[in-house]
């Protein structure tokens, strides 16, 4: 069950990466692209909004594939001298409060998003619905959440050992 998980969690993961990766290009290619025709007086319109919406995609959609990959910064001063079945203890306490706390973050965006979907909300300038990015990030901090989950039996198996 937990290797099934864990490959889910990981094709999720590397998915959201990628979109992740295309939503920061896009997000430089237009930043970019108005700078350049400021020069020339004729920037694009809503740019700001536009940015802001992939900035919040690139964010959300790289976190589970970032704390898959222990990329976060970790202060570790005092747990790196911990016995082994202590640190694993905390390791897998932590990463249960962070599920918890990710896992409530994810269900208020969603219900945030949905409460704009339900209003018909759009965006000031240029009038786009924009609750499918606020679903976007839901889902990125739901894969964050999967993936605390997992990390709490995977705090406890031997190092370089594969789930059952």
């Amino acid at each position: 069950m937990m290797t099934t998980l864990d490959k889910i969690d990981n094709l999720l993961g590397r998915i959201l990466l990628v979109l992740s990766g295309a939503a920061v290009l896009a997000l430089m290619l237009l930043a970019t692209g108005n700078v350049v025709l400021r020069i020339f007086h004729v920037p694009f319109g809503g740019t700001y909004e536009i940015v802001s919406f992939l900035g919040a995609i690139g964010v959300a959609f790289a976190l589970a594939s970032t704390q898959r990959g222990k990329g976060h910064i970790v202060v570790d001063i005092l747990s790196s001298r911990y016995p082994l079945p202590v640190k694993r203890f905390v390791d897998a306490l932590s990463s249960g409060i962070s599920a918890l706390f990710f896992g409530i973050v994810a269900w208020q965006v969603f219900v945030w998003g949905a409460r704009i979907m339900a209003a018909g909300e759009v965006s000031e300038t240029l009038k786009v619905i924009y609750h499918p990015f606020v679903f976007g990030v839901a889902a990125g901090f739901g894969l964050l959440t999967l993936t605390c989950l997992l990390d709490i039996p995977r705090a406890f198996r031997k190092d370089g050992e594969v789930a059952p």
